[in-house]
């Protein structure tokens, strides 16, 4: 398939030959919604922790005698019905991540980027001209491309562009290594660079 390269300079368009096998997949939603998914819980802390009894400090000691004294038994002031007592079922550190085979991950993102290209939310532009970090030069870049939720993607990592962007609400930056299913569907659109798209290509 082909996609319109659009040259911000001139303002001028050629085509750029793709892969279908890359950028015109069915749309798979199941696979999309595991993927993404795995992604995000992934990245969870999974660092909260409670207390047990044999964790909380103190209650070494026996309260009181077994018998004779006409209160309930009890063998440490630690247990889970004590005040400052251990928790029943304290949380423990653990790891949320879910494993995706390389296959899956790379099919995703690529569904991904053949859906935005269906709905034709995939713009491809020749570069990014941005010679310093000034937020004007992408609120007039997007004034040109009429866009506003829009994710900017590069080959390498522009600091300029990331530096121009940051103060803009729904517009992100982010190269070819740092791609994720997540940062795709969360943005209504995705403006690439000719290089990039090449990458892409290449990596899927």
């Amino acid at each position: 398939m082909k996609l319109q390269v659009l040259d911000i300079s001139t303002n001028k368009s050629t085509s750029a030959e793709v892969d279908d096998k890359v950028f015109a997949r069915d749309y798979n939603q199941s696979l999309v919604h595991q993927v993404t998914t795995a992604y995000q819980a992934t990245g969870r802390q999974g660092s909260k922790a409670q207390k047990n009894r044999s964790a909380v400090s103190g209650g070494g000691k026996k309260p009181w005698a077994q018998k004779g004294t006409g209160r309930a038994r009890a063998g440490t002031s630690r247990g889970p019905i004590w005040r400052s007592g251990g928790v029943t079922f304290a949380a423990q550190p653990r790891s949320f991540a879910q494993k995706v085979n390389k296959k899956m991950y790379k099919g995703a993102i690529s569904v991904i980027f053949s859906e935005l290209a269906r709905t034709e939310r995939l713009k491809v532009v020749k570069e990014f001209d941005i010679k310093d970090a000034k937020t004007k030069n992408i609120t007039a870049l997007l004034k040109t491309l009429n866009l506003k939720d829009v994710l900017l993607m590069t080959e390498e990592l522009n600091e300029n562009l990331y530096l121009s962007s940051r103060n803009l609400y729904h517009v992100g930056v982010c190269d070819t290594q740092s791609i994720d299913p997540v940062s795709l569907i969360g943005y209504e659109n995705v403006v690439i660079t000719e290089a990039a798209l090449k990458k892409v290509e290449a990596m899927l």
